[in-house]
Parts: structure tokens; C-alpha cells; sequence
């Protein structure tokens, strides 16, 4: 089956596009804030089971999670509101509950709140998705007095039917196809949605977790992937995602690393920094959905 979503083309043929404010180099900052339960295997474990057996509660992995929340968040934080920028925090929206404190900062710093499901865990893997979605929707909306807009799946998971789900429930776009370096549009059933850029690349889970890179790996692929945007911004804008975990990217060795990709950033002249919601709008207007049918089926 080819792409169900998101017709193909290739980045060079796309209609040029107007920059927004000017500035041809859209960063989007996304802070994966999540709650791992503690009756539960965990997500991902930095460390296995003593003779390969894993065993619940586990608390070291689960520690390893809560040192983001507790110290990890307080640096990411420090580190975003020294330099004025705005964040896209992907939340568990049981977080809200559980960690009332990290809720709070993240809405008082002014980040724009995401829907990442309730707890962490995938939605091929809970028992009726719609449910998930809807609790989430609703406690991010009571929570923060706004409808989410955006969407990340947790671990990036979706069924065959999480987009035309989403787009019921409000869900203006989405970040789990990290297929483009500019936003896309993908079909639903209830009409269009905005796929935004993710990076599986430029992602402190992949770097550190799944393929355990030393700590100044993140730095130097944001350099590296810039050299190459040099190119191609003359032309088109581009998008850098950072995906962003507190337990991966918050320890002391690592937070260094964060302060010094945001100041070579910030020391562009053609660099702008933007929430979800701000570059689904900026793609919007810079090129509207297809005038053609919106549906997949009626």
C-alpha cells in the first residue's frame, strides 16, 4: 500500500514558499513531557533487568524518568525563558495530575500544550483509542482553557484510524510523520489536517536512548543539518525540529548541549522560532489545502 495520507513529491518540485516574518529557518522546539506509570513495565529502560528479567514496579527505570520531571524540567525550562523562546510541550495529559507543578511552569512560560495521550503508552495499544483522544482533548482543555490543536503520538503511534479520530475531535495537525521538512497535508475523513515536521534524527531519544551517542552528538547534527539548510533556504524554508525528553536531554552533562544549540541558533539573522500551532498557520496561508476532495470516503 502506498502512502493512504500524504501524496508524494519530492521537496525539490513543492511551490515556493514566503517565509514567515522573513526568516527561512523555522525552528520548532517540542518537549515530550510524559508520565510513566509506575504499576506498569515501563516505556523505555536505560537499564534491563539483572539476567534479561524485567520486573514491575522497576524502579530504576522509572527513576530515570522522574529525574527529568524533577530536574530535568527546571533546566529545559531555565534554558528556553533565558532566550525568549516559546516551546510545543507534547503532553500526557495525566501529567497535569501527577506532576501539578511541572503543568503550571510549562502554562505560565507560555508554551502551547499538546495532545500526547494520557499516560505513555502507544494508541494500537489501548482499548479503545476515541476514549484516550477525548480524555486527553478534554483534560489539556480544562486544564489550560484552550481546545489542543496539535497532536504527537506516543512513541509516534497511530492505528489506521487515530487521524480521522483526531480531526473529530478539533485536531488541527498532527507530528507523527516525520516524512518532510515542511508541513504537508494529509487527508481524513473529516476533511484536511496539517502534518508538521518531526526529526528522528535531531531527537534526544533516538540519540541518547536507542542509539547512545555521546552527549555532544545533538549539537553537532543541528550544525551539520543547518550547513545543508544554508543550501536549500535560499530557495524554500526549512523546519528544524528538536524533539526534546527532560530525563534525556535535562541531566547536567546534556543541558549544556541545549544552551549551546539555542545561542548558535539565536545567533542567526534568518532563524525564527515558532510553536505547533504558529507554523500550522503560517502553512495554511503560505500554501491552502487542495481544492479537490478532502475526504477519503464520503
Amino acid at each position: 500500500m502506498s502512502n493512504p495520507r500524504i501524496a508524494f513529491r519530492m521537496s525539490s518540485v513543492r511551490p515556493r514558499l514566503s517565509a514567515p516574518f522573513g526568516k527561512p529557518l523555522i525552528v520548532h522546539v517540542v518537549v515530550n513531557v510524559e508520565h510513566w506509570k509506575f504499576d506498569e513495565p515501563m516505556p523505555r529502560a536505560i537499564i534491563p533487568g539483572p539476567h534479561g528479567f524485567e520486573s514491575v514496579p522497576d524502579v530504576p527505570n522509572f527513576a530515570w524518568a522522574e529525574y527529568g520531571m524533577r530536574c530535568g524540567m527546571p533546566r529545559i525550562l531555565r534554558s528556553l525563558a533565558d532566550r525568549g523562546i516559546r516551546a510545543t510541550a507534547a503532553i500526557n495529559a495525566a501529567v497535569i495530575d501527577v506532576y501539578p507543578e511541572v503543568a503550571r511552569a510549562m502554562f505560565d512560560a507560555g508554551w502551547e500544550f499538546m495532545g500526547h495521550g494520557v499516560h505513555q503508552r502507544s494508541l494500537p495499544s489501548v482499548p479503545d483509542e476515541r476514549v484516550v483522544i477525548q480524555q486527553s482533548v478534554r483534560m489539556i482543555e480544562e486544564f489550560t482553557g484552550r481546545r489542543p490543536r496539535g497532536w504527537l503520538g506516543p512513541g509516534l503511534r497511530e492505528t489506521f484510524d487515530s487521524p480521522d479520530i483526531l480531526r473529530e475531535m478539533g485536531i488541527e495537525y498532527v507530528c507523527d510523520w516525520a516524512l518532510d521538512d515542511l508541513p504537508e497535508w494529509l487527508r481524513t475523513d473529516r476533511g484536511w489536517m496539517v502534518a508538521l515536521p518531526y526529526s528522528l534524527d535531531v531527537n534526544d531519544s533516538v540519540l541518547y536512548a536507542v542509539e547512545r551517542h555521546s552527549n555532544p552528538e545533538m549539537y553537532r547534527r543541528v550544525v551539520d543539518a543547518v550547513e545543508c539548510f544554508n543550501r536549500e533556504v535560499v530557495e524554500q524554508p526549512r523546519i528544524l525540529t528538536m524533539p526534546l525528553h527532560p530525563h534525556l536531554i535535562g541531566p547536567p552533562h546534556r543541558i549544556i548541549y541545549l544552551d549551546r544549540i539555542l545561542d548558535f541558533l539565536q545567533s542567526r539573522h534568518d532563524t525564527v522560532f515558532l510553536t505547533g500551532s504558529q507554523i500550522a498557520d503560517w502553512y495554511r496561508n503560505a500554501e491552502p489545502p487542495p481544492i479537490d476532495s478532502t475526504r477519503l470516503r464520503a
